[in-house]
């Protein structure tokens, strides 16, 4: 049965290493970008060039016709430096879509995988994508296009006149200069406030997400103080960069005021020498204007370029740390062979073993119970089995292929998995149930629904299948969060069924309903773990295996680990939490 469609991200290709090298793809966008650029100034010199023909033309001949016939170019001109400029915009935001359409669906796995491996940096990668996306069409990035056109209008000032173009070129240096003491008198607040306001979005996100909790328990007066503490850093973070940035900003736009006031004074004097014309003194002043507007902007929209370059910088972190999905043979359906052989895991980001020395073997229609204390391991084993984890040594196979033999999305339809925590993603029942598959059918829906024996239950919502739920299931009690989530673990019939403290929230007949939608998913030949500290769970298993610390106490037929148990004998590993609630 499929559960889905096969979208293209799916597919087996190179994925993109750093934004940089996504930006490199889209070579003619460039260069596109680049030569729209260079049109765009060139036909910037329209203004001085009018300037000068009024100046030095019409009004010493006093010809309308001339004016008319100049301001008409003039005109079509301007025309062209619109569109020109739209295009060059709209070039723009389509690499701002490439870029976003090629490095998305990788950064989304990254936050995903980053959930559950403990990696998180407080920051999102999707969040700083949007953060470049944002950026490229905006006049920041305009202004950065048209820096290497400076030098043009600087020697278009020096064939002017050799002092109008000094004049320039000192005056450029100067605000270059102002522009870089505020990237490094700025540089560090703006990092400090992105980082703090990270902190801030972190605490806000954990109230969100534990908002009944901390409504009951009288938290929100505590969280507020908490949340309050970090958005104080980030506004005295930000204001001090925003001080020191207004300052200098301030003064390179008063400083490029005076400069075309002076250039204006020094067109004077060389007219009054008679080394130039009064078109030559006003043009200068516009050109000088134009040379300078893009190193303005610049210092003026710094901070939006320093957000650009720290989102920038974690997108290429994300990017490297995602491990490249290589290419592999689509092997058959997975059947339900399940091996692992001296296994060693370590959690992302840790470096104890929190897993040593597991083995065993699975055949389908075989059930397996895993038992034992607290933090002794039997969550991680389970992430391990459908694939969220690796080994870090040892191998688990899966019809006599290592996980990473298998695409992680196809082999995903083939398994079950209902984790610890049961989050059903916002939407429909019934969304929630076919694991949001695009072409489910009605009847997969409602047989697995019956399998869980949560059809009933589902029937007495409000609306049905068809009840929305807010994000997590948020109208439904904890035990009927569990049962849609083992149908959805049923859902498509899976080879491999894990089901990590399955009946942590069921009652009586919850656990009756459980213990034969185990019986029926082994009867058509799945492989079933489940995993628990309570015996009721274990009545559809014939094979028990127990951990402590991290190591394998005891495997064996269930009837004959559970009497050991019971005992104290075989099984002195075992804590006595395990042992009472296997008396239970």
């Amino acid at each position: 049965m499929t559960q889905g469609k096969e979208h293209p991200d799916m597919e087996q290709k190179a994925q993109p290493r750093s934004v940089a090298a996504s930006l490199r793809a889209s070579p003619s966008a460039l260069w596109g970008v680049l030569l729209f650029s260079g049109m765009a100034n060139l036909l910037m010199l329209t203004g001085p060039i009018f300037m000068l023909l009024v100046y030095d033309r019409v009004l010493v001949t006093r010809s309308i016709p001339t004016l008319v016939a100049i301001g008409l170019i003039a005109t079509g001109l301007y025309t062209a430096f619109g569109l020109i400029s739209y295009a060059r915009g709209r070039v723009l935001a389509r690499l701002a879509d490439a870029l976003e359409t090629e490095i998305a669906p990788v950064l989304f796995r990254t936050e995903i995988a980053d959930s559950f491996s403990g990696v998180r940096a407080g920051r999102y990668p999707l969040s700083d994508l949007a953060t470049v996306r944002r950026f490229l069409p905006s006049s920041t990035a305009t202004a950065l296009f048209d820096l290497p056109f400076v030098p043009l209008f600087l020697g278009l000032l020096a064939i002017l006149h050799w002092s109008l173009g000094l004049a320039g070129l000192i005056g450029a240096v100067i605000v270059i200069c102002l522009a870089l003491i505020n990237i490094r008198l700025t540089r560090a607040g703006v990092e400090q406030a992105t980082m703090r306001g990270a902190g801030a979005s972190g605490v806000l996100e954990e109230a969100r997400r534990s908002a009944e909790a901390i409504t009951a328990l009288g938290m929100v007066p505590n969280m507020l103080a908490r949340w309050t503490s970090a958005r104080d850093g980030v506004i005295a973070a930000d204001y001090h960069a925003g001080n020191v940035g207004a300052r200098l900003s301030a003064i390179s736009r008063s400083f490029r005021l005076f400069l075309q006031s002076a250039m204006l004074a020094l067109g004077a004097i060389l007219v009054i020498n008679d080394q130039a014309s009064g078109g030559v003194m006003v043009s200068a002043s516009i050109l000088l204007g134009r040379a300078l507007a893009p190193i303005d902007q610049s210092v003026a929209g710094w901070r939006t370029i320093e957000a650009l370059r720290g989102a920038w910088r974690r997108i290429d972190t994300a990017l490297a740390r995602q491990m490249p999905r290589r290419a592999s043979v689509e092997l058959p359906a997975l059947k339900g062979h399940v091996s692992v052989e001296d296994l060693v895991v370590i959690p992302p980001g840790e470096v104890k073993p929190v897993l040593q020395g597991v083995g065993f073997t699975l055949t389908p229609g075989e059930g397996l119970g895993i038992l034992g204390p607290s933090a002794s391991g039997k969550s991680s084993l389970a992430r391990l089995l459908v694939g969220l984890w690796f080994p870090a040594s040892g191998t688990v196979r899966l019809d006599g292929a290592t996980l990473d033999q298998w695409d992680p999305d196809r082999l995903g339809r083939h398994i079950g998995y209902l984790p610890q925590d049961v989050e059903l993603i916002g939407g429909t029942v019934r969304d929630c149930i076919c694991r949001h598959a695009e072409n489910a059918s009605d009847g997969d829906v409602i047989a697995a629904a019956k399998a869980a024996d949560a059809h009933e239950l589902i029937l007495r919502l409000k609306d049905g299948y068809m009840t929305r739920l807010g994000p997590g299931g948020a109208k439904l009690s904890a035990g009927q969060r569990q049962r849609i989530g083992l149908a959805r673990a049923l859902f498509g019939n899976p080879a491999l069924l894990v089901l990590d403290e399955p009946n942590a929230n069921l009652d009586q007949d919850g656990d009756a309903a459980l213990t034969e939608a185990i019986r029926r998913a082994r009867h058509r030949g799945a492989a079933v773990v489940v995993i628990t500290h309570r015996a009721t769970a274990l009545a559809a298993v014939d094979t028990v295996l127990v951990l402590k610390d991290g190591r394998m106490v005891a495997k064996g037929p269930k009837d004959a680990i559970m009497r050991q148990m019971l005992r104290g004998r075989g099984a002195s590993g075992v804590a006595a939490g395990s042992e009472e609630s296997i008396r239970a």
